[in-house]
């Protein structure tokens, strides 16, 4: 898994026991890697710059062969995995147009494993959003007897809310409650600040936002861009990254003062997303952000936890969903919701697949 902040190759060893929405799932261990060189690239073309033809094709290459890496380092010279499932990495994503880059085949032969890809395109193709993608895997994961949201803090938040499910009673019926969203622009903007104002890749622990004070112009602005994200029903993507609120108030406030302000708009934004549970479930890498996570519980009444609490840890929640969606799609099961990616009628089945 690699994500929209393009900050790192995730990858995650999962065992699934079981067949169809009856499975489980157990997280083993992870792996992660630095994209080196690959990450300028990877940047640069998911900001639409220039590029050949074949400069987008030895790329992807490259970008497919890291993942053999991580997944050789993975396994630890074990069995190869029964099945890899991959997420790739987003480079546009403006519905009905989306493209997660990524060569199947390569992977597939590097590592002698089937390898499902392209998780999103059947979504797409059907009138859906293609986004949030997780929700049936966070019910897989997640799901308890309290009202849940699970909130991925990465490049952009989304949130899946998991219905409570009483003790003995058909945890299946509960499919038909979970809801899933994109919030708003999340590690996308934390880390152009820290790039850009504090000179660094990202703000470590939320340090620089912990020491510095929220401006309350400058975070009523980003709030009302952010909100306007909240408020849009779609799925978030190129263009949503508020790049323009970093240009405006650089130069007006200090570099902590910025970070202090981004944490405090996206944190009170997210929280009021969540209405109504009873647990926050936080992973990706704002998880990290003491600053970020100060936010959410300073305007929410939730419980604030990670996902480390459940088993799996931050670093690694999206990569054991691919690993959960790709044995779904592996029993032909759609692993998206309709009422979540709105998608008209019946979800379809998902995933294009190599080395089969």
């Amino acid at each position: 898994m690699t994500g929209t902040s393009i900050d790192g190759l995730d990858a995650a060893l999962v065992a699934v026991r079981g067949q169809e929405l009856g499975i489980t799932a157990e997280f083993v261990r992870g792996v992660s890697r630095e994209l080196g060189s690959l990450g300028s690239r990877l940047r640069a073309l998911a900001d639409q710059e220039p590029m050949t033809a074949g400069a987008i094709a030895g790329l992807m290459r490259e970008f497919s062969l890291l993942h053999a890496d991580g997944i050789r380092e993975l396994m630890r010279g074990e069995d190869t995995p029964s099945l890899v499932s991959v997420h790739g990495q987003t480079v546009f994503h403006a519905p009905p147009v989306s493209w997660q880059m990524f060569n199947g085949a390569v992977l597939a032969h590097e590592v002698n494993a089937p390898v499902v890809f392209d998780l999103r395109a059947a979504d797409l193709a059907t009138g859906g959003q293609g986004a949030p993608i997780t929700p049936l895997a966070d019910w897989i994961l997640f799901r308890g007897t309290r009202p849940t949201a699970v909130v991925n803090l990465g490049g952009f938040c989304n949130a899946t809310i998991l219905p409570g499910v009483e003790t003995n009673a058909d945890s299946f019926a509960s499919i038909d409650g979970i809801s899933g969203y994109d919030v708003c622009a999340c590690n996308h903007v934390l880390d152009r600040v820290a790039r850009e104002c504090l000179g660094v890749a990202y703000d470590a622990g939320g340090a620089a936002a912990m020491a510095g004070k929220v401006d309350a112009s400058s975070r009523d602005s980003l709030t009302a861009a952010l909100g306007a994200q909240a408020r849009a029903g779609r799925s978030l993507g190129t263009g949503d990254e508020t790049g323009k609120w970093i240009q405006s108030w650089r130069d007006r406030i200090s570099a902590q003062d910025m970070a202090a302000t981004a944490c405090a708009a996206i944190g009170g934004t997210i929280a009021e997303r969540l209405p109504g549970v009873q647990t926050i479930l936080a992973a990706g890498g704002g998880a990290h952000n003491g600053a970020l996570l100060r936010a959410i519980r300073e305007r929410s009444s939730a419980k604030l936890e990670t996902t480390a609490s459940r088993g799996v840890p931050i670093e690694f929640r999206e990569a054991a969903e691919m690993a959960v969606l790709g044995a779904l799609c592996q029993d032909r099961v759609p692993i998206t919701l309709p009422r979540v990616t709105g998608v008209a009628g019946a979800a379809p089945i998902a995933g294009t697949w190599a080395g089969m």
